[in-house]
C-alpha cells in the first residue's frame, strides 16, 4: 500500500515527539508533526522551537524549509503515513494513580484515521498491558496495523545527541512488526536491542525508577550527613575516588520532573502497591524541600527576610517546570520567609519570575534549586545554600 508519508508523530510538537521528528527527518525520511497544540505548530511551522532543547534549533531551521518535515493540527495527516507513533503517554492522577485508558483514548480518536498496513509505534511510558489493550481494540476495530513498543529513554535537553548514541528497545508480537520498528530506528539509533512487548514495558519503567531510587538513596546519605554537621560532598568524593563500585554515586539535589516520581508510582500500582523501596524514595525525594526549609530556619531568622530561589525548571539547562520541587520550595518558604522572589534563566512560563540581577539585589538569603551554570559564578556576601555543591563550597544546607 502507498503512503505520501513516511512518518507522522502523534504529539509531534512536544518534548518527546519534536526532537524524534527532527532526528527521522534528518536521516532522510518524510516525517509530518501532528500535534492538537495550535500554538506549537505555528512556532514549529515559522521555524522556531517551542521548549529549549540543545542543537534542535538548528535542526528545524535547517529541516523546515524541505518536504522532509511537516508540521499540522489536522488529524487526517495520520492516514498518509506508513509508520504512525504515538508519544502521548501514561499520567497518574492526583492520588498518584495511574490512569491506562490516556493512550486508549488517543488511539481510540484515531481509528477512523488508522489505515490497514500501517505500523503503530507507542513511544512514551506505558503503564503495563496498555500495548495488549491497545491491539486488542485494534482488532475489534478491524484494523489490520501493525503494533510495537519502543519506548522513548532520552535526557530532556540532550535527545537529539542520545538519539544517535544510545541504544533504541524494540518490541512487538510479531516478527513483521519488529523489522518495521528496526528498520524505523535503524536510521537513527547505533543499536536495537529487542525485548518481548511486556519486558519493554517494565524495562521503560524499571530506568526511570532505577535512577528516582538512586537520587533517594543520595538524598538520604545527604541528610543524615548534614545532620551531623559533615560535608556529604568530601565523604562522597573520597569514597568514589578510584573506587568503581561507588563510582556511580549521585549528589543530592531536588529530584522531580515528570517521570521519574510518576512512573514510580506506576511501577508500583502494577505491583499491587507492593513496593516498600518506591514509596520510601518518593518520601525521601518529595521531602527534601521540607527538609531544607527545617535546616534553613535553624541557621537564619527567615522570617524577617527575603529569600531569593534560583532555579524553578525541574533540571538544569531545561526550561521544563513540570513536577518542579523548586515550586513546592517556594510554598514551604512563603509560609516561613517574609518574602519569596524567583528567578530562572530558562522558563518563560512563570510570570512571577523576576530577572536574576533583581532577585540578588532584593535577597537576603539565597537558595539554588536548579544548578544551572548561570549560577557557578555567583560571589556575593550573603548566605547561599547549594546543596548540589555548584559553588564548590560542600553540599551543606
Amino acid at each position: 500500500m502507498a503512503f505520501s508519508r513516511d512518518v507522522v508523530i502523534v504529539g509531534g510538537c512536544g518534548r518527546v515527539g519534536l526532537p524524534l521528528g527532527l532526528a527521522l527527518a534528518g536521516s532522510g525520511l518524510a516525517v509530518t508533526l501532528y500535534d492538537r497544540d495550535a500554538f506549537a505548530v505555528d512556532r514549529v511551522r515559522a521555524g522556531k522551537m517551542p521548549f529549549f532543547e540543545r542543537e534542535a534549533d538548528e535542526a528545524l531551521e535547517r529541516l523546515i524549509p524541505t518536504d522532509r518535515l511537516e508540521v499540522t493540527t489536522e488529524a487526517q495527516a495520520v492516514s498518509n503515513a506508513e509508520h504512525v507513533i504515538v508519544v502521548v503517554g501514561t499520567p497518574v492522577d492526583e492520588h498518584l494513580n495511574p490512569d491506562p485508558t490516556a493512550v486508549i483514548n488517543v488511539i481510540e480518536g484515531l481509528l477512523d484515521q488508522l489505515r490497514d498496513g500501517q505500523h503503530l509505534v507507542l513511544r512514551s511510558t506505558v503503564y503495563p498491558g496498555v500495548t495488549a489493550m491497545i491491539e486488542k481494540l485494534l482488532k475489534a476495530a478491524h484494523r489490520t496495523v501493525d503494533v510495537s513498543f519502543c519506548p522513548e529513554r532520552l535526557a530532556e535537553g540532550r535527545a537529539l545527541e542520545e538519539l544517535r548514541t544510545l541504544p533504541q528497545l524494540v518490541s512487538a508480537r510479531t516478527e513483521r512488526a519488529v523489522r518495521r520498528a528496526e528498520a524505523l530506528f535503524g536510521g537513527v539509533s547505533p543499536k536495537l536491542v529487542r525485548l518481548e512487548v511486556e519486558e519493554a514495558e517494565l524495562a521503560k519503567l524499571f530506568t526511570n525508577t532505577w535512577r528516582y531510587i538512586k537520587f533517594a538513596a543520595a538524598n538520604q546519605l545527604f541528610m543524615i550527613a548534614n545532620d551531623f554537621g559533615l560535608d556529604f560532598a568530601r565523604i562522597r568524593a573520597a569514597l568514589k575516588e578510584d573506587y568503581p563500585r561507588a563510582a556511580d554515586m549521585p549528589g543530592p539535589g531536588l529530584a522531580a520532573g515528570p517521570c521519574l516520581l510518576k512512573d514510580t508510582m506506576q511501577l508500583a500500582a502494577f505491583n499491587n502497591n507492593n513496593f516498600t523501596l518506591g514509596h520510601a524514595s518518593m518520601t525521601i525525594n518529595e521531602g527534601l524541600p521540607m527538609y531544607m526549609v527545617a535546616r534553613i530556619e535553624r541557621e537564619h531568622d527567615i522570617a524577617n527576610m527575603t529569600v531569593g530561589i534560583l532555579g524553578m525548571a525541574f533540571k538544569a539547562e531545561s526550561d521544563d517546570t513540570r513536577s518542579s520541587l523548586s515550586y513546592k520550595l517556594k510554598r514551604l518558604l512563603r509560609f516561613r520567609a517574609a518574602r519569596v522572589l524567583t528567578t530562572d534563566p530558562y522558563v518563560s512560563s512563570d510570570d512571577e519570575l523576576w530577572p536574576l540581577d533583581d532577585v540578588l539585589a532584593e535577597s537576603d538569603l539565597l537558595v539554588i534549586a536548579t544548578p544551572h551554570e548561570a549560577y557557578a559564578s555567583l560571589d556575593l556576601d550573603i548566605p547561599i545554600i547549594d546543596i548540589w555543591n555548584l559553588l564548590g563550597n560542600g553540599e551543606r544546607v
